[in-house]
């Protein structure tokens, strides 16, 4: 399985040096990675993908799943996770409005 830049890549530069293989490749001001020549750094000194590790965003270099449903999945979770992470917000959005429909509930029923 190798790997892939995906658009969260802020064109900083720092894989392509790295890369053991000489896979990370700039076209069209994009960089991408050559599958013929990514071999996830396995059989080097390193123990995990130079491309990845050398990423400042989280996102930027991702193992590409060959698996339609695998990549569904993880993608799925990541959503997931970042909305359980705005819990906060829903809960102050759900009280906030459901406050004011309490509000107007009360106008309505004082103004008959």
């Amino acid at each position: 399985m190798t790997y892939k830049i995906t658009s969260e890549c802020i064109s900083c530069y720092l894989c392509q040096p790295v890369c053991p293989n000489g896979a990370i490749k700039l076209f069209n001001n994009r960089f991408w990675i050559d599958p013929h020549l990514c071999t996830n750094c396995s059989g080097s000194v390193n123990t995990v993908p130079q491309c990845q590790a050398s990423c400042p965003t989280s996102h930027g270099c991702v193992q590409e799943s060959t698996d339609y449903w695998e990549s569904w999945f993880t993608t799925y979770n990541r959503f997931i996770t970042k909305l359980r992470k705005k819990q906060d917000y829903w809960e102050k959005w759900f009280n906030f409005y459901s406050q004011k429909f309490s509000e107007k509930l009360e106008q309505r029923s004082s103004a008959k």
